[in-house]
């Protein structure tokens, strides 16, 4: 909105210019979204605790963690607003990809608030059933499969269903209609792997920092012809305008980050988890990153897959490979502290996104 304002003066004000730059305008919405969260943190934790928006501890877990109970939850609430205000107000609103962002957002936001509304009102550890929960899943990241399918059909200058292979220069098969499914898994996998990860003070939403300041970066070289041509990118013309929102995403975490690291004032619950990790996909499909999106957020993705393997090996072998999942929680029954675990987990997450940044002119 502001973008639209400022930039539609600028022939009378010349300085309002500096608005048709993104690298300014990235950086202006990462400061606002910073400010809001830490201005509003204070007030939306206060809320929360007033309405009795406590966390339920699961009686499963490591035992320091039943202290956590009652600590409010749903302040991922938080993480949604400072993200999407900044980017309404410096965001292309004429750019197509924004209003994607912001319905994947709310979208998948909106599955993980009804779940922690659940948790609440039942005083429970669970809230949605797993079919409930998958299912909206999949109705929404079907949703956004199927509105870049028929876009890039209708359009194929706009988006493509084509998939970049990391190391493979020349390989980019097209995937046409298939491509709706491909997007599904990757959404739905990659939103759940967030919300395992979302079990210590500061660790998931450290790890979505690391990943949304290299997607950022990622966003900006994929829409600039130059940059794209010379990497040997995916060029996407309008793939540019993600990286305000991407900028903004960071500096909702950082700003989150302040009031969730240890001793965390309140948790961001599953309207935060399940809104980042809809959000972190989305953004990998339409800057054509789908599959470096895994090694860019590894951390998340070994979270996942400590999870399967452990329901698997219990299932066929009765044993399990760690003390309990996801694997946070066996370095914690192993004798690490929280803050050990989590810093650690921050350094695998960093180097996991620099190493993918690394090979995108290895090809």
């Amino acid at each position: 909105m502001l973008y639209h304002l400022l930039f539609a003066m600028h022939e009378q004000i010349s300085i309002f210019n500096v608005v048709r730059y993104i690298t300014f305008r990235t950086a202006i919405a990462t400061l606002s979204a910073l400010l809001i969260v830490l201005l509003f943190g204070p007030w939306t934790i206060e809320r929360l605790r007033r309405l009795k928006f406590g966390q339920q501890i699961r009686s499963d877990g490591p035992e320091s963690h039943k202290a956590k109970a009652g600590t409010p939850t749903m302040g991922g609430i938080l993480i949604v607003v400072g993200t999407l205000v900044p980017t309404l107000l410096w965001g292309d609103l004429t750019n197509r990809n924004i209003w994607i962002l912001i319905f994947a957002t709310l979208a998948f936001g909106g599955i993980g608030l009804a779940d922690d509304y659940i948790k609440i009102a039942k005083k429970r550890s669970l809230g949605l059933t797993a079919r409930q929960k998958i299912g909206w899943q999949i109705a929404t990241a079907t949703a956004i499969g199927l509105g870049l399918y028929f876009s890039s059909v209708a359009d194929p200058s706009s988006f493509s269903t084509r998939v970049v292979f990391p190391f493979f220069k020349r390989l980019q098969p097209e995937l046409g209609l298939f491509y709706v499914f491909f997007a599904g898994v990757l959404l739905v996998g990659y939103t759940n792997a967030v919300n395992l990860t979302d079990g210590l003070d500061g660790l998931a939403i450290g790890a979505t920092l690391i990943s949304a300041a290299a997607l950022t970066g990622l966003a900006y070289v994929t829409g600039h012809r130059i940059f794209a041509t010379y990497l040997d990118l995916l060029f996407q013309p309008s793939a540019g305008e993600v990286t305000v929102f991407c900028g903004a995403l960071t500096g909702a975490a950082m700003g989150f980050l302040w009031w969730n690291c240890y001793p965390a004032q309140v948790f961001m619950g599953d309207v935060g988890s399940l809104a980042l990790g809809g959000a972190l996909g989305t953004v990998a499909i339409l800057i054509k990153q789908e599959l470096l999106l895994i090694p860019i957020g590894g951390l998340f993705v070994i979270e996942a897959l400590s999870v399967i393997g452990q329901v698997a090996s219990f299932k066929f072998t009765g044993k399990r490979i760690f003390r309990m999942a996801p694997l946070h929680h066996h370095f914690e029954l192993i004798g690490w502290k929280e803050t050990q675990v989590v810093i650690r987990f921050w350094i695998v997450a960093f180097i996991f996104a620099l190493m993918s940044l690394a090979t995108v002119k290895l090809r």
